[in-house]
């Protein structure tokens, strides 16, 4: 039952305007109403008692009269004399209150806007006013779920208004909420955590909901308070057993995050990572293949990434110490998580696969600066290969001729895998370049029967090789006879091999684009120009039946040319079989 008592004195026709249906006169009305309130040195003490009174059961009303108190705390504060700062105080308690013995919360939006308010009043009274904030607010709401509600929505709003970094704030707003930070590891984190770890326990069965917003809690929270407080076997079980609860587990991956992010010692953290993993990998969590909730797996696959990127990092602050004991164990606790990072990295799911490119990074960022590769390090380069290959294939769903937010999606997906191609290439060029001409052989010997993303990915794989592998000006068919020989080959096959009629745009689209990229193999076997050229002319190209087709052939046919010409390759006896236009253009060389 709702808190009554008698009716404040307001504006009753201005609040009907804050009805959305209202009409415009009514609207502009409640609109100066408000204005009248904000700018009042007392008048908006009226909002201050409905609230704590419950005299309106209209959710807009109520809503405006937080408005109105916001605006006092935010703009006028300073301004209020000690009577009015208490009757904010006691305001929001009373509301509080009320909030305990109702039956049924209020609207979400009324509560996060409460919430705001309260987290407002924090910052401008905690240090100076109101030391015991938290504690009223603990005492008051205990364990009670719409109490508990508002007192993690609150501690939301804190962390909005202290901590994120993605607000910009004034220096002398940056001083004072350090110094919020600094006091409350002083007087009440350890409190709060207590409360956090007994919301978690008591609600985890009944109330989800609850739990959830105590976990994300937890996770915002962890980053600037000691981190032993929640780092503990206690804390830690707890959170490791509500990865078991399905209502619960996406949270508690979140939160177990964070929690591996946290900046600590490197010995310490790569105790903290192994004996999580020790327990996820006890309970069940890396195989991978045997779970089919794949919004799960996403969260676990960032998980994982943010244990694997952590334990690099480790790796890394040890070895540049000389530790050569802590960074030898650091190094076969990340070769020992190569295994589950490669399944995530397979995945079916882009976004799984996709969360878990920083790490493999890292990874072979480490490869890179270790002096000898072992045979089971060679090993996992090779699978990391085979996975990127395989990911960057396109799948059947992929609509090329209405590209929408999924496709797009799926592009800068391939911009991760490039990334980590490009990195294998830095660790082992020889390797890479193998297996990029074992696709690509066995997949242009049988180009008729093969689906198209198949032919597609190994074009598009010797294209990317262009850029993996360093070369001075696009120079890539002199110099080391190896790189040369096999890029060579695979042009020659290429060019030759008739894959250039397949009828899909995307192999059409890749197989002009490395003609292009690798423009200067026609110096070395120029005997192909003619044929590629009538590539070009042909239906396989200006003449395609795709328009996005024939739109970007236009512009690499003018950049193939160019280079013909500069290199005086262009065979002049073929100008006279372009069309009149074109014919002028090469003559006059205005390509």
């Amino acid at each position: 039952m709702a808190c009554q008592s008698v009716a404040a004195i307001m504006d009753e026709q201005a609040l009907l305007g804050l009805n959305p249906n209202a009409d415009a006169r009514y609207r502009q009305r409640a609109m100066a109403y408000f204005e009248q309130l904000k700018e009042s040195q007392d008048a908006w003490e009226v909002c201050a008692e409905a609230l704590a009174k419950g005299i309106y059961n209209d959710d807009h009303v109520k809503f405006f009269c937080f408005q109105v108190l916001e605006h006092q705390i935010k703009f006028r504060h300073a301004a209020l004399s000690a009577a009015q700062q208490q009757l904010i105080r006691e305001t929001l308690m009373k509301w509080l209150q009320c909030q305990l013995m109702n039956t049924q919360p209020e609207k979400p939006f009324i509560r996060n806007k409460a919430a705001q308010v309260l987290a407002l009043t924090f910052i401008m009274e905690y240090l100076t006013m109101w030391p015991k904030f938290f504690f009223d607010i603990l005492t008051l709401v205990g364990l009670n779920p719409h109490g508990v509600d508002i007192y993690l929505r609150t501690l939301m709003a804190i962390d909005a208004e202290v901590v994120d970094r993605d607000i910009l704030h004034t220096p002398e707003e940056t001083r004072r909420n350090t110094l919020i930070k600094d006091t409350m590891r002083e007087q009440c984190i350890p409190s709060l955590v207590e409360s956090w770890f007994q919301i978690l326990q008591t609600y985890q069965l009944s109330h989800p909901e609850l739990t959830c917003q105590c976990l994300e809690v937890v996770g915002a929270y962890v980053s600037w308070i000691d981190l032993n407080l929640i780092a503990n076997d206690r804390f830690v079980n707890l959170l490791l057993s509500q990865m078991s609860v399905e209502e619960l587990r996406e949270e508690a991956c979140d939160c177990l995050f964070e929690i591996v992010n946290k900046g600590m010692d490197p010995v310490d953290k790569t105790k903290l990572v192994e004996s999580l993993c020790q327990v996820l990998q006890s309970a069940g969590f890396f195989n991978v293949e045997q779970e089919e909730d794949v919004d799960f797996l996403a969260k676990f696959s960032r998980l994982v990434n943010g244990m694997g990127q952590s334990l690099v990092l480790s790796w890394t602050k040890l070895a540049k110490a000389g530790n050569v004991k802590d960074a030898a164990e650091t190094l076969q606790a990340v070769e020992a998580k190569v295994p589950l990072l490669l399944q995530l990295l397979v995945h079916e799911d882009d976004d799984i696969s996709a969360n878990i490119v920083g790490f493999c990074y890292e990874y072979l960022h480490v490869l890179k600066q270790l002096p000898q590769l072992t045979d089971q390090q060679k090993t996992n380069i090779e699978a990391v290969m085979l996975a990127v290959m395989k990911k960057l294939t396109y799948d059947d769903e992929y609509n090329f001729e209405n590209e929408g937010e999924d496709e797009a999606m799926f592009v800068e997906y391939r911009k991760q895998l490039k990334m980590l191609l490009d990195r294998l290439a830095q660790v082992s060029p020889e390797l890479l370049l193998e297996a990029v001409r074992r696709v690509f052989t066995n997949t242009m010997q049988s180009w008729q029967t093969a689906p198209f993303m198949e032919v597609e990915v190994a074009i598009r794989l010797l294209y990317m090789l262009g850029e993996a592998l360093p070369a001075s000006h696009g120079a890539h068919f002199s110099g080391d006879t190896a790189k040369t020989s096999a890029l060579q080959d695979m042009m020659r096959t290429l060019v030759s091999c008739g894959v250039s009629s397949y009828q899909h745009s995307s192999v059409s689209l890749e197989f002009f684009e490395t003609v292009v990229r690798y423009d200067k193999f026609f110096i070395v076997e120029p005997q192909h120009i003619p044929n590629v050229l009538m590539t070009f002319l042909d239906q396989r190209g200006l003449r395609h039946n795709s328009p996005k087709v024939r739109s970007r052939v236009a512009y690499l046919f003018s950049r193939f040319i160019k280079t013909l010409i500069q290199t005086r390759l262009f065979p002049r006896f073929l100008i006279l079989k372009l069309n009149p236009d074109l014919r002028t253009d090469l003559l006059s060389g205005s390509f």
